[in-house]
């Protein structure tokens, strides 16, 4: 597996094997990969001549000093999953220095509103800092097709927003949520939780397959106070957020319009880590 610590070695190797019409797959990750991680990059893999993933903990999204500092680091555990996957993978694996060439500031975007919802109210400047490490990535490997997971449904949202405004020749797409056998939504931060946290927060999706069979027929507000008392007494959880909104605008949905898609959003604290999750309701 060919591994990259720096920008200009990278774009040296990528120039070095870039032909006419061969394509570029992206996954950027932060590491600590985990099944649905490696999906993405199989699915790299299979629609494009050249895969690179990155891992890269990028501080200038994380609002929270604590959440950047545990946040898990496992680097060797990584190159030998990505080695086990396929050995044609190009990593790059920067410093902070790296990408930013010593000064990690996020840049200020214009989402259209997207950066306003959800994550981004209670994550101050988190989707500043998520454009920035985005377009600099797109910038250094310059990829032809970028995978994420559904999971962070809207930060798939910004980036499309971000690379639509930018006019970048990107494709970005979208993939499903891998499960745990419990039907936790796989996430680098599971990692930090105990054996019996980790089985207790299936109750997470279990309330939103709930939320899924009640959309039908009730209210959006009969619902969300249904979520919000079925938390409160769970005292293993701390609800931060449901919310169901346009899946086009992550705007709120006051009244159910059938010419709209939506989903439900929720970020929940566990032993105070922070999970996330959501599912369509169409």
């Amino acid at each position: 597996m060919h591994i990259f610590y720096g920008k200009a070695s990278l774009r040296d190797h990528l120039k070095s094997i870039k032909l006419a019409h061969s394509s570029i797959g992206f996954v950027p990750t932060m590491g600590a990969l985990h099944d649905g991680h490696l999906a993405l990059i199989q699915k790299s893999l299979q629609e494009n001549d050249n895969t690179v993933v990155s891992i890269f903990v990028n501080p200038t999204q994380f609002n929270n000093p604590e959440d950047l500092e545990k946040y898990p680091r496992t680097l060797q555990e990584d190159i030998n999953k990505l080695t086990a996957l396929n050995s044609n993978i190009i990593l790059y694996a920067p410093s902070v220095e790296d990408i930013y060439d010593g000064k990690p500031v996020a840049q200020p975007f214009d989402f259209d509103g997207l950066e306003n919802q959800m994550e981004g109210k209670f994550r101050p400047g988190h989707f500043n800092g998520v454009g920035t490490i985005v377009k600099r990535l797109f910038e250094i490997v310059e990829p032809t097709n970028a995978y994420f997971g559904e999971k962070d449904f809207q930060q798939l949202q910004i980036v499309k927003k971000m690379v639509a405004k930018n006019h970048l020749k990107i494709n970005i797409i979208g993939c499903p949520i891998y499960r745990e056998a419990n039907h936790l939504a796989m996430s680098s931060r599971n990692e930090r939780l105990s054996a019996q946290e980790r089985e207790q927060a299936s109750f997470i999706y279990k309330t939103l397959k709930e939320v899924n069979g009640k959309f039908e027929t009730q209210s959006v507000t009969s619902i969300s106070e249904w979520v919000q008392k079925s938390f409160s007494q769970n005292p293993n959880f701390e609800l931060e957020y449901f919310v169901i909104a346009d899946e086009a605008t992550l705007l709120p949905c006051i009244r159910k319009n059938k010419n709209k898609k939506y989903r439900a959003f929720i970020a929940v604290l566990v032993n105070n880590i922070r999970l996330i999750d959501t599912i369509s309701l169409n």
